[in-house]
This record gives C-alpha cells, structure tokens and sequence, in this order.
C-alpha cells in the first residue's frame, strides 16, 4: 500500500545474511500495511542484494564482525563499527526515525548503538533460542529485546526482563505456502537443503544413506536436494544408479513451496528455517552447524525437537548409517510423519510479523 508522506518512519537494521534480511523483510511488510514508513539500513555488502527490499530507501554504512584471536583484526574490526555508528548517526538525524529496531549480525550495531545515544527508541529482534553477541551488545542499551522463541539463553536477570516473545516473521510466501500435510499414500517426498555452509555435509551423507535403504525403502521416496555445482554430479550419479527419482539444483528460490509439498525435512536449524517448517507444520531431521561461538543452531533445533516436530542430529552422529536409521524407521511408520507435522505446526507462530509491528507501535507510541 501507498503511506503517506507525513506517516511514522521506522528504520530497519538488518544485513550479512537472509536469516536477518527475511525477517525484516517480513516485518516490512507488516509495518506498511499499519500504514507506517520503512527505511533500511544494512551494511555494504547486503545492499547489494537489497535491492528489492520493501523500504523508501535503503542506507549503507560501514560494519564489519570481530573474530578471531587477533588483537589487530580486533582492532580493525571495532574502528569499522565505529565509523558506521557515525555514518548511522547521519542518516538517522536526516532520516528522523519513531523507532529503529535491529535484528542481529554486526551489521545492526552502528544504527542501533547510534539512535540509542541519540535518545531514538531502539528495539532488537533476536531470531535464535540464545542470543547472538551483536544483540548481547546491544541488549542493556535498548528499550525492548523482541524474541522469536519463548525462553533465549545467554541473558542476564535485566536483559531478560525486557523480553517479549512475538515469534520469528516469516516472507509472505511463507504464509502462502502453509497448507495440509500431504497424503503418504504415494510415497515419501525428502526435502534435502543446508544453506550455503551446509550443502557439501547433505551431498556427503544423505546419498550414501539412501544407498542403505533397502531396494523396497527407496522406491517410496523421492527427492528434492540442494547440492553445489561441484557436488551435482556425483550426487546425481549416485541417486540415477540407485533408480531414486531426484531433483538436484544449487538452489531453489520456491524453497516454502517445495517444503509444502515435502513430507519430511533435512536441514539446518537456522532460526528462518525453523520456524518457516513451524509456520508451513513439516516435521524436520535437523542438523545443526557446528562450530558456532553460542552454538545458536543447536538450541534452536533442541525447541523444536521438545515439541515433537523435529528429531535433532548433532554433526558428528550425523552419518549415512544413523540417517538411514532414521529413515527406516520413519517410513516404517508413517503415522510418525503425520504426528511430527502436527507438532511442528503447533510450534509455529505465522503471524509473528504483525505482533512484532503492534509491538513496536506501541513502543514508539504511534
């Protein structure tokens, strides 16, 4: 819908990754049809493909993320958040913002460091089931801490008293795709993606697993995976030996679609990821990333799991053998999938978008 140029203005903090950009997006959404004003600010690199993100405007400035053992890129990396909290500052006393609200990655810092100096209602988003460090920063110096699941780690007595729940937004095609879960009666449709840190685990065990199954299993599957183009051929040539009917691509920009259509999930447990298979009600095999400083993929996979609908692998337990196991006994049982699905339906939050806009509405007073 069309704002009008003296509506409230609420400025977005969000970049790095979808898993901050999809939510924002959401939100954007939300926020316009409440007849509110949105502008972006991101950092350098996201406004690249940002292009399309429902805001009047999208603003870049300087961030970059602290990591490593090296004082030096310590350094480096605080002076780069330094010069994007002043380049922040700027827009956001040109922009005049009700509210700025973040949603995590270092690419929120400078904005929202800025207007909570400047005395501009702030607010973050936290999408995981702990808090990531960039929010952590944050969270003593903003109003409210909005959260997508009921209970995050990582917080201190104060800072979870500023907590409220209002689920993780998730796009419009994601609304659109909910739906009831498919029939079984014509087999078992595996959904197989990891993001573009997980692709190579899924084309390096999924395959192998399927090769497990009996020759009765896998006629009753089909599947649909992501895989990178120098994975393809040998995933491809793995399934088409096998006779399994396959899809393979690097990406699939459909993705809530093809997870409706699905029976079953293997994933990551990205926050997004999460609570699009709550939102659509697909149970999930999820594997978390390893090596993560909050191990943020984890906890988020642990929530759903506690409600039914997913089972939760870690890494290293994550090998043909314990995912054909799984697989097995899944399809031996069917009534499982259906119970799953139920349960993740349960889980799911699909119209957090529009409690985060209320919430912020009434934050900012307007």
């Amino acid at each position: 819908m069309t704002t009008g140029a003296r509506a409230p203005l609420i400025v977005l903090a969000a970049g790095g990754t979808g898993g901050h950009l999809f939510p924002a997006e959401a939100l954007s959404h939300a926020l316009h049809a409440r007849g509110l004003r949105v502008a972006l600010i991101t950092d350098t690199r996201a406004a690249e493909y940002a292009g399309s993100f429902p805001a009047e405007s999208i603003h870049a400035v300087p961030a970059a993320t602290p990591s490593g053992r090296s004082p030096l890129k310590m350094l480096q990396a605080a002076l780069v958040l330094a010069k994007g909290a002043f380049a922040a500052r700027r827009e956001i006393k040109a922009l005049k913002p009700a509210l700025v609200v973040g949603f995590g990655g270092y690419p929120t810092v400078p904005p929202v460091f800025a207007a909570a100096l400047m005395g501009v209602p702030t607010m973050v988003h936290e999408q995981n089931a702990v808090i990531g460090r960039a929010n952590r920063f944050l969270a003593g110096r903003v109003k409210l801490i909005a959260t997508g699941f009921a209970e995050v780690g990582g917080l201190s007595a104060t800072q979870a008293a500023k907590c409220r729940q209002v689920g993780n937004p998730v796009r419009p095609a994601v609304i659109q795709a909910a739906s009831p879960y498919p029939s079984l009666e014509g087999g078992v449709n595996l959904l197989v993606f990891g993001g573009s840190q997980g692709a190579r685990v899924m084309a390096d065990i999924v395959p192998p697993a399927i090769q497990l199954l009996s020759a009765e299993e896998r006629a009753r599957i089909s599947i649909v995976q992501q895989a990178r183009a120098e994975d393809d051929e040998r995933v491809r040539g793995i399934y088409s030996a096998l006779g399994v009917k396959a899809e393979i691509a690097p990406f699939f920009k459909d993705l809530p679609a093809r997870m409706a259509t699905s029976h079953l999930v293997v994933g990551r447990a990205g926050a997004s990821t999460v609570a699009e298979l709550s939102v659509i009600g697909r149970p999930a095999l999820l594997v978390p990333l390893p090596g993560s400083l909050d191990q943020d993929q984890a906890a988020n996979a642990a929530v759903l799991e506690k409600a039914g609908g997913a089972i939760r692998i870690m890494q290293p337990d994550f090998t043909p053998r314990r995912l054909a196991s799984e697989l097995s006994g899944l399809l031996a049982d069917p009534s499982r999938l259906t119970a799953m699905a139920a349960s993740a339906k349960s889980a799911g939050i699909p119209d957090a978008a529009d409690r985060l806009a209320r919430l912020i509405a009434e934050t900012a007073q307007i």
